[in-house]
């Protein structure tokens, strides 16, 4: 998206609020864990984090490998001038959430998860709550999907700017995509229907 002169600060913006929007539209105000991950994808997490707030509901951050970029710096700023908690316990804190947000792994991930990840992700496979993925799954790969049998099921998969391959073997409840900013011919290359009003997510099943 860079050719069209989008910065990675306004992808992430858009990309973020579109996430919020699309939890805020199937679950009730309460507890939201946004479970952080090292790179753009986390980025995306702590932008709805605050959108969230915003909207009335509780989120706290689980960060636990924060990146020196000081675009997450500011990222991670924004949360604390908004009264975002920092958590430590993962387990403690998904007991007390009502929504997981997975903002960890995007779509480059590849292999296994290494340390603190592993963890997370076979807390967040063991916990009932509802998760909400931002773009692909945790631990999946993002073509052929779950193919080491260590990535997620969540409830709620926020596809951005286009749905990946790897989502057509989503089974949870709610399929959304969110980003409304891909530029019109580019939209019709890639088979995005039009969003409704002024809604910037779109549930696609």
């Amino acid at each position: 998206m860079s050719k069209h002169g989008y910065s990675i600060d306004q992808l992430m913006e858009l990309a973020g609020l579109s996430v919020a929007e699309s939890v805020a539209k199937e679950y009730p105000k309460g507890k939201v864990l946004v479970c952080v991950g090292p790179g753009n994808n986390g980025g995306d997490g702590l932008v709805a984090a605050r959108h969230l707030c915003h909207f009335g509901y509780q989120p706290s951050l689980y960060y636990p490998k924060q990146p020196s970029n000081d675009l997450y710096k500011r990222l991670l700023l924004q949360c604390k001038a908004h009264n975002i908690p920092e958590v430590n316990d993962l387990a403690a804190a998904i007991a007390d959430s009502n929504v997981v947000v997975d903002a960890i792994f995007g779509f480059s991930f590849k292999g296994s998860a290494r340390p603190p990840f592993d963890n997370v992700l076979e807390a967040l496979r063991d916990t009932d709550k509802p998760i909400v993925s931002v773009d692909i799954p945790s631990g999946w790969d993002v073509e052929q999907g779950d193919i080491n049998n260590v990535g997620l099921s969540p409830d709620m998969l926020v596809s951005l700017t286009a749905p990946k391959q790897c989502a057509s073997m989503f089974k949870g409840r709610y399929h959304y995509l969110g980003g409304r900013f891909v530029p019109p011919e580019m939209a019709r290359g890639l088979g995005i229907p039009d969003y409704p009003g002024i809604s910037q997510s779109m549930r696609l099943n």
